[in-house]
Parts: structure tokens; C-alpha cells; sequence
């Protein structure tokens, strides 16, 4: 086995380096808002749960159908201005929701942050892969997910004083602080050397991009990745709530288990990701992270009637298997998503494949409350076997899409000979007719 060191954490490239502290306070500052959005839309901004529940729903959509046509724009402005556009948008009006008040403006408000923030994961993963040599990038984007784990739990913990001081300014300051938060990410990323750079290519408007999108095979691994991020919404809602009405554990014990997640996906992240960096390895990893998911619902199935004692095992038996499964989700997402998009067009196939996650953000909560709590153990079998369904199709996808683009690289080798050809036909023309 290899050996793991403290230099595995830290990016190869200075570029790297600095993205990564970039990522650390973008996350500190969402990890701040995070931990007391709830309180506020309800103190602050005069919500009710429903109301909060509906405005996040409908700005859910609107970042939905926002991603596509933002990422297809960076594919003629470039990642990195794009990256910085929307992390400045998202300050000016994370300023705007700190002063709002009532369902309308926050309607508003949370839409325009939900229409940056359906981009942004796409925008993040090429910035980052143009800030490493093509052979670390999966280990660097493994290193960014760590730190954004780091910063959340950090930004959650600054924010608990804040909350303790139940004031009107101390509330508006968690979101004020993720404003700020943006605003230095922007500044450090316009001063970023790349190593690459994945500068503007296509000429096309970003509608002509989308309507010109016809890779089936791709959408296909997207919806593949939708599927199994289902984990995010198991860990926020599913196990927790799962937990709490069948089993008789303790209410502490659920904090313990997402303790335990971000313990491991903090240590665990960058040695996962190695395993994608062997040929075959990132399809490896996605096929791993569906039979892990699965073995987490079966867990779950399990759980439910048992004694205390043995429902915590089975609970943290199956919180570790969702966390693999987690981890090799994001690294063989990552790897496979960034390798079959054309250069090109490298924003928009990014955007197309991030709407699969943020499909499961749509349709996840109620899928895991109305239908698989909902039935019990047989929604938790049955959403196992959609997870072991789709670690199946993923050799399959890829195999397609791998025969895709050596059809690509094939046909880009014959049309630059005949170009060649064409030229040396010419200068034996110009020659000829010299002589």
C-alpha cells in the first residue's frame, strides 16, 4: 500500500496552492452562512418554514436552468473570468439578502444566488484543473474538496457565537461575512497563474451552444452521476431522519454521525483519489461508490426494530459506506466528467454534467422522505438496487464514450492530413508554375 504524507495534501503547482487556500475561505464563509441561514430567514428576513421551503425551492430551479447557458458563456470569456464574475455576483447579493425582508425580496434574492450558484461547481472544477499538470489533477481537486470540508466545519464553528448573540447585526454579520468571503475569492483568483489556460475557444453564442448539444453518451454519465450524488441528500436527510423515527438511539447520536463523515472525508479524500489516477481507475471509482451506497441502504433496511445498541453499529456501519461511497462518487465524477468533455466546449459539457447533481437537489428530499422513509425497509432495498443498477451502467457509458472520442480524434487526425495534403498540393502548384 502506499504511503500517505503530509505533502500529499498540498498541491504540486503554486497555482494549485493558491486555489486551494482560495476554496478554504470560499467554504468558511458558506460554512458561516450555512450554520445560520435557517435562524435567519427566520429572525431576520420574517419566514415562515413553508415560506423558506418554497423560496428555496423555486431558486433551486432558476440555478437549474441557469447553469447550462452560464457555462456555454465561459466557453467564450474563459473559466477563471467566469469563476470571477459569479463569485462577485454572488457577494452583491448575498449584501442585498442581508437587508431583505419578506417572501417577495427574498424570492429574489435567492434566485439570483441560486443563478451563480448552479455554476459555480463547474467553473470551480476547470479552474482548478488548469491550475495543476493534467497528471495531478484529480489529486488536486481531491486536496480542494478536503479543504472545502476543512472550511465548512470552521465556518460553523464562527458562527455559533453569532448565534449566541441572538441580535439583529449578528445575524446580518453571518451573511455579511459570506459576502466578504466571495469578494476575496474573486481578488486572489484574478491574480491567479494559471498553469494552463482554458481561454475562450468557441465563437458561437452560448443558445447556439446549447441547442448544438446532441452527445447522448455524455448526458447519460450525467444522469449517472446525479443518481449516485443522491448521497448528499442520505447524509442531511436521510440518515438523520431515518434514524430518529426507527430506531430508539439518542437524538445526540446523529450529530456523531456526521462528526464521523466529515472525519473521514477530510482524512480519506486524497487517498481515494489515487486509485482514479490507474488507467481504468475513475470508472473504477464511480462503479465502487454505488455498491458502497448500496451497502448503506441495506444497512438501513436492517436497522430498523433493533436494540439501541446494535441500531448505533448498523447506523455507523452505514454511515461509513455512505461516505466511501461519497468520495469515490466525487473522484470518478470529477475524473470521467472533465476527460470526455472537448476542449472546445469544455464549460458547457461541465454544466451539462453538474445538472444531474443539481437534479438530485431538486427531486433528493422528497424522493428519500415521501418514498423510501415512507415505505421503510422496501424503499431502502429498492434504492439500493438503483444504486447497484447504476454502478452497472457505468462500464458500459464509458466504454461508449471512450469509442466516441477516438471516432473524434480519428476524424480531427484525417482532416488536419488532408489540410496538410491540400497545402503541399498548393506549394507544388506555386512551385511549378514558378518554374
Amino acid at each position: 500500500m502506499t504511503r500517505i504524507s503530509l505533502a500529499d495534501y498540498v498541491p504540486a503547482t503554486a497555482a494549485g496552492r493558491t486555489f486551494a487556500l482560495t476554496s478554504l475561505i470560499n467554504a468558511i464563509g458558506t460554512g458561516l452562512f450555512l450554520a445560520g441561514s435557517t435562524i435567519f430567514f427566520i429572525r431576520s428576513v420574517g419566514l415562515s418554514p413553508a415560506q423558506i421551503g418554497a423560496g428555496l425551492a423555486v431558486s433551486g430551479f432558476v440555478g437549474f436552468l441557469a447553469t447550462v447557458p452560464i457555462g456555454a458563456l465561459s466557453d467564450r470569456i474563459g473559466a477563471r473570468r467566469t469563476l470571477i464574475a459569479l463569485q462577485v455576483w454572488r457577494a452583491v447579493w448575498f449584501v442585498a439578502l442581508a437587508y431583505v425582508h419578506g417572501f417577495v425580496g427574498f424570492l429574489v434574492v435567492s434566485s439570483c444566488l441560486a443563478a451563480a450558484e448552479g455554476a459555480t461547481q463547474p467553473m470551480t472544477q476547470a479552474v482548478a484543473s488548469d491550475t495543476t499538470e493534467e497528471s495531478d489533477r484529480t489529486r488536486t481537486m481531491a486536496i480542494v474538496r478536503t479543504v472545502r470540508n476543512i472550511g465548512f466545519s470552521v465556518g460553523a464553528l464562527l458562527a455559533a457565537p453569532l448565534l449566541a448573540a441572538d441580535s439583529m447585526w449578528a445575524y446580518r454579520g453571518i451573511v455579511l461575512g459570506n459576502a466578504a468571503a466571495f469578494v476575496a475569492s474573486a481578488v486572489m483568483l484574478g491574480r491567479l497563474k494559471l498553469v494552463r489556460s482554458s481561454a475562450a475557444q468557441r465563437k458561437v453564442g452560448p443558445l447556439t451552444a446549447i441547442r448544438g448539444f446532441r452527445d447522448w453518451r455524455y448526458l447519460s454519465l450525467a444522469g449517472l452521476g446525479g443518481v449516485l450524488n443522491l448521497h448528499t441528500t442520505l447524509l442531511s436527510v436521510g440518515l438523520p431522519l431515518w434514524a430518529m423515527t426507527a430506531t430508539g438511539v439518542p437524538a445526540g447520536f446523529v450529530p456523531v454521525l456526521i462528526l464521523v463523515n466529515t472525519a473521514l472525508s477530510i482524512t480519506l479524500q486524497v487517498p481515494v483519489s489515487r486509485g482514479a489516477e490507474r488507467p481504468g481507475g475513475a470508472a473504477r471509482a464511480l462503479r465502487l461508490s454505488g455498491f458502497a451506497l448500496a451497502a448503506c441502504c441495506a444497512a438501513l433496511a436492517a436497522v430498523h426494530g433493533l436494540a439501541p445498541l446494535l441500531a448505533g453499529a448498523l447506523l455507523l456501519a452505514a454511515c461509513v459506506a455512505l461516505t466511501f461511497g461519497e468520495m469515490w462518487q466525487a473522484v470518478g465524477s470529477w475524473d470521467l466528467s472533465y476527460a470526455f468533455a472537448p476542449e472546445d466546449r469544455r464549460g458547457t459539457y461541465l454544466s451539462v454534467f453538474s445538472l444531474g447533481n443539481s437534479g438530485q437537489r431538486i427531486v433528493g428530499p422528497a424522493l428519500v422522505t415521501g418514498v423510501v422513509i415512507a415505505t421503510g425497509a422496501a424503499g431502502w432495498a429498492a434504492l439500493g438496487l438503483v444504486f447497484c443498477l447504476a454502478s452497472v451502467l457505468v462500464p458500459p457509458v464509458t466504454r461508449a464514450l471512450e469509442r466516441q472520442q477516438e471516432q473524434q480524434e480519428q476524424q480531427e487526425q484525417q482532416r488536419e492530413q488532408a489540410e496538410r495534403a491540400e497545402q503541399g498540393q498548393k506549394r507544388a502548384a506555386s512551385e511549378g508554375a514558378v518554374a
